[in-house]
């Protein structure tokens, strides 16, 4: 994710999470540790090839509607991913595996042993997914999510090194080659 992406990925946000979405001060402050030699963070966007082809009218790279993102911030040996969406008209295509192959493999670079995350409780669609991925249950948070007051369920990854997709629903294509969508960073 550049700075140039952060609009488009406010639009998704506000759409996806319209109660406790992050702000654009949120994510210039993440992508401002996410560059350097010191990053201790990894976003990453997929998008769709521009109508005129893969880059924009004006030549310049990207230019596609965003359909999803995900953030990942590393401290020691402890990955944790911060945020992951993907479109609804995209819900079921695999790119929410995607996402989370290039934010395990961010956390493989970082050298970090386990990662964690927080998930909805209402949001069974995600817990399924890092379950395939082999992350496990380990606790609550209550409250969590303001200001609606929902419990957040903690769940852990002890391996990122060896983790991935454990369902054959999951499709077998490459992290840049689902149909029609490009990860970048």
């Amino acid at each position: 994710m550049r700075w140039w992406d952060i609009d488009p990925v406010l639009e998704l946000e506000k759409d996806l999470f319209p109660e406790d979405t992050w702000s654009r001060g949120m994510f210039w402050s993440e992508l401002a540790h996410a560059r350097g030699p010191e990053a201790t963070r990894r976003y990453v966007v997929a998008e769709l090839p521009a109508p005129d082809g893969p880059d924009g009218p004006d030549g310049a790279a990207g230019g596609g509607r965003i359909v999803g993102y995900g953030g990942l911030v590393a401290t020691g040996e402890q990955g944790d991913v911060q945020t992951i969406a993907v479109a609804r008209d995209h819900w079921g295509s695999g790119l929410g595996a995607r996402l989370l192959t290039e934010l395990l493999r961010a956390a493989t670079a970082f050298e970090c042993t386990e990662v964690m995350l927080e998930c909805r409780v209402d949001n069974l669609r995600a817990q399924r997914l890092y379950e395939r991925f082999g992350f496990e249950p380990i606790g609550f948070r209550r409250g969590y999510y303001q200001p609606g007051n929902v419990d957040a369920l903690v769940m852990r990854l002890a391996d990122p090194a060896s983790a991935g997709p454990a369902s054959p629903a999951t499709p077998a294509t490459p992290v840049n080659g689902v149909e029609g969508t490009e990860t970048h960073g």
